[in-house]
């Protein structure tokens, strides 16, 4: 028998409360809420002290269910492994840990205490206070993010078809922007360092060959390891498990319509 996963909403303000609320109705009490604190991000989140505490007693009053607290120091994940990311990281987790102990102090029970992602899951997980991490980009990996965590494979690449190639310049294959993201830097070309992106087109990648002639041909297959994973995975319908060059299983991408 399968179950359905409960839905868990972070809220920032009391305005997004009072509509949740309203548009439950009588299913308010399942509805489960965590109140979202800004780490340093500087994206959505309330700012530490006693805001969290406040929209916590808030959400209690409309009768939602909260769960407890989420934070995502997410301007700290690209960070190198090292001294210097974990006092970073360490600040701001403390934040988030001392709103829980405040919001403890104040009778409301704290189940959850959310934040961290692939590039500080060690240290998220181990803090104290922490009882979830947030990571999930560990599970393609992409070359943007492999610095912050070497503990894991890069394994997203696009499967490319050489189109053209200028003897001892450049090659031309098939995978453009609408195919791989460029947002935050080019591809590489997996196996072949020689091998140089140098730029991504609509319906085409650049590649250079600045060492020389290239053991690539016409119509080869070609694998770009891709940069940034988040804007690629939704330009495709379809993805594929390899191992050992087997295809082991397809997945569907859901997109919305």
């Amino acid at each position: 028998m399968s179950h359905a996963a409960p839905v868990i909403v972070a809220v920032d303000s009391a305005r997004f409360v009072d509509e949740l609320a309203r548009v439950a109705g009588q299913a308010r009490g399942l509805l489960n809420v965590v109140v979202d604190i800004d780490l340093g991000l500087n994206r959505c989140g309330l700012p530490p002290g006693e805001a969290p505490l406040e929209l916590a007693r808030h959400v209690l009053s409309q009768g939602l269910k909260l769960r407890g607290l989420m934070g995502y120091e997410g301007h700290l994940q690209p960070l190198p492994p090292g001294p210097a990311k974990q006092r970073s990281v360490t600040a701001a987790l403390e934040m988030l840990v001392d709103a829980r102990k405040s919001l403890e102090a104040a009778g409301i029970p704290v189940e959850i205490v959310s934040c961290g992602g692939t590039g500080d899951f060690s240290l998220a997980g181990s803090f104290p206070g922490i009882t979830e991490v947030q990571a999930g980009s560990y599970l393609l990996m992409d070359t943007w993010y492999a610095p912050a965590a070497p503990q894991f494979e890069v394994t997203l690449s696009v499967l490319a078809t050489v189109l053209s190639k200028t003897a001892g310049k450049r090659l031309v294959v098939d995978a453009g922007v609408k195919a791989i993201s460029g947002e935050r830097g080019l591809p590489s070309v997996k196996g072949q360092p020689r091998l140089r992106v140098k730029a991504l087109h609509a319906e085409h990648a650049l590649i250079e060959t600045p060492e020389g002639d290239a053991p690539v041909e016409v119509g080869d297959t070609l694998e770009l390891l891709v940069h940034y994973h988040d804007g690629t995975i939704n330009l495709h319908d379809r993805m594929f498990g390899v191992r050992h060059g087997v295809v082991e299983q397809e997945f569907t991408i859901e997109r919305r319509p």
